[in-house]
């Protein structure tokens, strides 16, 4: 593999349930010339999440699936390496949806330009991109917070649930994080400031967490499903918000559970108790980013949010890191580190 080449990755056929490496190719390509109307990118930080898991599947979505022999769909930071587009220019950098490979065309659509002064430039990929805008709309618009209701939230050491849980604490929520492994339930706890956490691999879920909130639930951010959701269910008060961004638990499975039917409880419950539960992708409340970008900049800055990232070196690696990452193996906001990054950036 040479530096005049352009390596991709390619989603080599559709997975039967989890993920392998065979679902994945690595090839060589030329590195492409931009064209009038178009700019050449170096991918520097890839962004790896579980919504990738959805693309590799046919069939209808809320977006398009990426196609056998097609590079696999990614959001990156990146620098521009050569424009011809009137608004950027050689250096400067930039967020876009470049795929798994190292240099990409772009004609504009869709790329941000990043606040150079931002340390570390990956931030643009969590917490003051895709994952920490998920959080803060999704908990803002649809959980509804507000002073001294209980909120839960899985996956909490992750790049979403995280942030969700800090931004609760900040709106003066009692809050329960549900991770996996001692380690990542201590940071939670004792680094992110949430009121508790739970060891979903530990037995007895669902008893340790209505231990945990003897006064039931007003605020369950789904973003897993599978047996956290079973065991917060029963828990919800009344009137309970339920924002969806999420089912990594369900992203593998190739047919329904095995089991009795839960729909008519869920019916039930939503019916009888008033549940607002409600599906969501980020870019509905895209009109809120200006609010997103200077509330969560301003919350990083006076140290009441924190964030915690998991990189990993080489394109290569993505395919194992992103079947890792549908495992819970990561441990903070999934990035791949593509390239080195401008001198001027740390």
């Amino acid at each position: 593999m040479t530096a005049e080449k352009n390596r991709q990755i390619l989603l080599a056929s559709r997975p039967r349930g989890e993920p392998t490496p065979d679902n994945f190719k690595l090839v060589e390509a030329d590195i492409p010339e931009p064209g009038p109307g178009q700019m050449l990118l170096r991918i520097i930080y890839l962004s790896l999440d579980p919504y990738m898991r959805g693309r590799m599947n046919a069939g209808p979505s809320y977006a398009k699936p990426v196609e056998v022999g097609e590079v696999m769909e990614g959001r990156a930071v990146c620098e521009v390496v050569k424009a011809n587009l009137p608004q950027y220019k050689q250096g400067e950098i930039v967020v876009a949806g470049t795929g798994w490979q190292e240099y990409a065309l772009s004609d504009g659509n869709g790329v941000q330009k990043i606040d150079q002064t931002l340390r570390p430039i990956s931030y643009a990929l969590g917490v003051l991109g895709m994952p920490g805008m998920t959080a803060y709309t999704g908990l803002l618009n649809i959980g509804k917070p507000q002073p001294g209701e209980m909120l839960v939230v899985a996956a909490a050491s992750g790049a979403v649930g995280s942030v969700v849980g800090q931004i609760a604490k900040i709106k003066g929520c009692h809050v329960i994080g549900i991770a996996g492994g001692e380690q990542k339930c201590r940071y939670v706890k004792e680094e992110l400031g949430f009121d508790a956490c739970l060891d979903h691999h530990e037995p007895d879920l669902a008893e340790r967490l209505q231990a945990a909130c003897p006064k039931g639930v007003d605020i369950y951010f789904e973003n897993v499903g599978g047996a956290v959701f079973e065991a917060v269910l029963p828990l919800l008060n009344n009137f309970a918000r339920v924002p969806v961004c999420g089912l990594i638990a369900h992203y593998n499975a190739s047919e329904l559970p095995a089991g009795p039917n839960r729909v008519p409880e869920l019916m039930r419950s939503i019916l009888v108790k008033r549940l607002t539960f409600r599906g969501f992708i980020v870019w509905d409340f895209a009109a809120q980013y200006p609010d997103f970008l200077r509330d969560m900049s301003g919350w990083l800055r006076e140290g009441r949010v924190k964030y915690r990232e998991d990189i990993t070196d080489g394109l290569e690696n993505a395919p194992r890191e992103l079947i890792g990452l549908l495992k819970g193996a990561n441990f903070g906001k999934k990035i791949i580190r593509v390239s080195a990054a401008p001198t001027q950036s740390p």
